[in-house]
């Protein structure tokens, strides 16, 4: 799995960790956005997953919660790689010790830089961000 979770990191980096996110509604129909997104350890699991920061309001969130399941798709020209499994949410409502630290590691992992950290975490703060990591149940993509 780590060769697989190598590709993504690549892939990762040679778009801005721009990806595709998806999920499921209520109704069954698929829920997609595009988000940014990186490799990192993931606090509460037991080694890498596919990091994210999204906006504390979003459906993908109510849906991570109900579902507790994401797929994320990263692409640079014809090539692809798709992490599935299951999500784990940390941000204001889900109370973990290293939270805005958590914030500033998703956006470094996802290739992004800062001048003023705290103001970073002010606007994290402000827009209630929370931090989601995909554990790589499965990984497909081009040329497998």
């Amino acid at each position: 799995m780590a060769a697989d979770l190598d590709l993504v990191r690549r892939l990762a980096g040679a778009d801005h960790g721009l990806a595709i996110i998806s999920t499921t509604r209520t109704d069954g129909t698929v829920h997609s956005s595009l988000i940014n997104a990186g490799v990192m350890d993931d606090p509460l699991g037991d080694g890498p997953a596919v990091a994210g920061v999204i906006r504390g309001g979003a459906a993908k969130l109510g849906h991570f919660r109900r579902t507790g399941q994401a797929t994320i798709t990263f692409r640079a020209g014809w090539e692809w790689a798709s992490v599935d499994g299951p999500v784990t949410v940390i941000g204001p409502d889900d109370p973990h010790p290293d939270y805005p630290q958590l914030l500033r590691d998703i956006f470094t992992a996802a290739g992004g830089t800062h001048d003023d950290w705290a103001e970073y975490d002010r606007v994290m703060a402000d827009e209630g961000r929370v931090a989601i990591f995909i554990g790589a149940k499965r990984i497909l993509g081009s040329g497998r």
